[in-house]
């Protein structure tokens, strides 16, 4: 189980992606956004290398980068890399899984500000299972259905999660870390088309888990089995509350047991894409909460649903332009606002 967070009292923050290519404005809008719970932002549309799964590949065994395309080359022999990453995955030696300046220039950026007193800051390591579905082999293969390839990416993740957590902590000083896993193909959870099978995810989030000292989550924006999420124990389950928050709601036994563990639910009720944003106000999102808040609180005491909630985006924003990308936040820690100032 991770390591909770203290009650982050309905606070608001972001998930990742954001469609600035500067890295400097991209920090300036999310530290101007998000004061209290500030994220590290992901900027894909500057390049390849700043995509999901591209971004935390560079110790990948057997890796080929060609054109935009990531694959894994299996002919030559991978043993002595996979060998490396369990020694210092047994040994805790994450200094060598540091990430590029080429892969993360938003965090770079957001490491040379100075930060006041804040609860925590954010930032994202994409998961094993997304990782490995992604990325295939010369046979159109997801690595991820290999045993061996799924079990040392589960450790290879976990020391880049190491090292994003320990480098957060040095740099900035603040006490309160979450690692939030980027998660969407846990989406196949159950399904047969693209099955993925239970006891991996458990064994591979365990893994990272084991590693990581502070707090780590996990994002899903698609619907999911959200028993099994809330029975591995994250700090922090974050999904698309917009779209799919009826099918959370289902799983109301888990999600009781879940708050009162100290679990968070970072309720994504703001759509991060501005086609479906520019069809609501920030009134009718914080209606929208509050409809999901009543339903929960029937069941879950209002103090509690409040400690152990956050506000945010459904996803990262990239189909935006920066403007309104903004505009997307600012809805987000409106609505933080409405609720914690409901509650003094």
């Amino acid at each position: 189980m991770a390591v909770y967070l203290p009650p982050p009292e309905s606070l608001s923050t972001g998930i990742g992606g954001l469609p600035y290519k500067d890295p400097e404005a991209a920090c300036d809008a999310v530290l101007s956004v998000f004061t209290e719970f500030p994220y590290v932002p992901l900027l894909p549309n500057r390049g390849f290398l700043e995509n999901i799964v591209i971004n935390d590949s560079e110790k990948l065994p057997g890796r080929v980068l060609e054109g935009e395309k990531l694959t894994v080359d299996r002919r030559c022999d991978l043993s002595l890399e996979m060998e490396q990453i369990y020694l210092d995955y047994i040994e805790g030696n994450f200094a060598p899984y540091s990430v590029g300046t080429a892969y993360a220039s938003g965090l770079y950026s957001f490491l040379k500000r100075s930060f006041p007193i804040v609860y925590g800051i954010k930032c994202q390591v994409t998961g094993p299972v997304t990782f490995g579905m992604q990325v295939v082999d010369a046979d159109k293969r997801p690595i991820y259905y290999d045993s061996q390839f799924a079990d040392v990416l589960s450790k290879m993740l976990a020391l880049r999660a190491r090292w994003y957590e320990h480098e957060l902590k040095e740099t900035t000083g603040v006490k309160n870390t979450l690692i939030l896993l980027n998660e969407p193909y846990l989406a196949s959870l159950g399904s047969s088309v693209v099955p993925i099978d239970m006891d991996s995810v458990r064994s591979g989030w365990d893994d990272i888990v084991s590693l990581v000292e502070g707090s780590i989550g996990i994002h899903c924006c698609s619907n999911t089995d959200w028993g099994f999420l809330f029975s591995l124990g994250p700090a922090v389950v974050s999904f698309d509350a917009y779209t799919t928050s009826k099918e959370i709601l289902l799983y109301r036994d888990e999600l009781l047991a879940y708050m009162e563990s100290g679990g968070v639910v970072a309720w994504g009720i703001v759509p991060a894409e501005w086609r479906v944003f520019s069809n609501e106000t920030t009134d009718s999102l914080y209606e929208r909460y509050l409809a999901i808040r009543s339903e929960v609180t029937s069941y879950i005491p209002e103090n509690l649903f409040d400690a152990q909630s956050l506000i945010t985006p459904s996803c990262g924003i990239r189909f935006a332009n920066e403007p309104q990308s903004i505009e997307i936040m600012k809805a987000a820690a409106e609505i933080s606002r409405r609720i914690r100032s409901k509650r003094t």
